[in-house]
């Protein structure tokens, strides 16, 4: 690689920066990538929530949920499109479990958190739609800082390219093609991603300022933004991956949250053409503590000086008249 190539090229981290080690415990980037997301997801879904009418830190009840079976799922998924990495002859069967090497996969992840959403709402109370709608900038934000992992790990990256920005793939690389010239660049789809979903908080944002985009309605922009976006990277990454009819499967993946989104934002918008009242269910609420009301009344004690004198009947009158007669 000539001197004005390594000048015009985006560097990838050295191996050794894959991970450190504090004491005993040895912390991946990766995984601290993955950490970071979640935190920022949670803050920026939390603020939102409140925003709405929500109870303060009802989102942790939600985290306790959709975290675990994301992570589960993203696993999982990955796993299943890419079973030539994780079984075979010499491949240790365990490194299933090994997630801090990456490979999460994020459509597997929306259906895992969409489970834990739905177990939240029950215990909550809060609508399905109204958390996802308040979740998603948070969501995009959490997978813009995930894919910084994916570059320290040098993984998932795009076809050879002449482009100035075109990124340094350090040899040997499973999943760089056989044959490719020493100083071959590729594209950087993991910075592609991180500015397109950063760009659409932006856009989303925006649009809320003018319409709100509740109801499901910015969980149908997120499948329709993000199934783009990933379809064209997907397209363009040359990570070995399961395919139907030639194309790969998480393409097929993006089409079916473009088509999920479109379908989702149309009937959200005739069912619910009004605004969000709530975003608690019928008969849910904020849960809060039993609080003796300010103005609730007091038992008063009578006295002789300020008790009402009793008026006599018309009837009682007469019959004391009599008597006194």
């Amino acid at each position: 690689m000539n001197t004005a190539t390594i000048l015009a090229s985006l560097p990838s981290p050295p191996a050794s920066w894959q991970y450190f080690d504090l004491g005993p415990l040895r912390v991946h980037v990766y995984a601290l990538a993955i950490l970071v997301g979640i935190i920022l997801a949670v803050w920026i879904t939390g603020r939102r929530l409140t925003a709405r009418g929500g109870e303060k830190g009802v989102v942790l009840d939600f985290v306790l949920w959709t975290v675990p079976l994301g992570i589960i799922f993203a696993r999982a998924y990955h796993v299943l499109t890419h079973p030539g990495d994780y079984f075979g002859p010499d491949i240790n069967p365990l490194s299933v479990f090994y997630i801090w090497e990456g490979g999460n996969a994020i459509f597997g992840a929306l259906i895992g958190g969409a489970l834990g959403v739905w177990i939240g709402t029950r215990q909550t109370g809060v609508r399905f739609f109204s958390f996802a709608d308040a979740l998603i900038p948070g969501l995009l934000v959490a997978q813009a800082a995930g894919r910084i992992g994916n570059y320290f790990n040098q993984e998932l990256f795009g076809l050879p390219t002449t482009l100035p920005w075109g990124l340094v793939i350090d040899l040997p690389n499973s999943a760089v093609p056989a044959g490719l010239p020493v100083g071959t660049l590729f594209h950087p789809t993991f910075l592609y991603e991180i500015i397109w979903n950063l760009a659409g908080v932006v856009i989303l944002l925006l649009i809320e300022r003018r319409h709100q985009m509740r109801w499901g309605k910015a969980l149908a922009f997120y499948l329709v933004w993000y199934g783009l976006g990933r379809a064209w990277l997907e397209a363009i990454r040359l990570d070995p991956s399961e395919t139907f009819l030639g194309i790969r499967s998480n393409i097929w993946a993006s089409f079916a949250a473009i088509i999920l989104g479109v379908i989702l934002y149309i009937v959200q918008s005739r069912r619910h053409p009004g605004r969000e009242e709530s975003i608690y269910l019928p008969g849910r609420g904020p849960r809060k503590p039993d609080v003796e009301s300010k103005n609730s009344e007091k038992p008063r004690k009578s006295s002789g000086s300020d008790a009402a004198p009793v008026k006599d009947s018309p009837r009682a009158a007469s019959a004391k008249s009599r008597t006194a007669g």
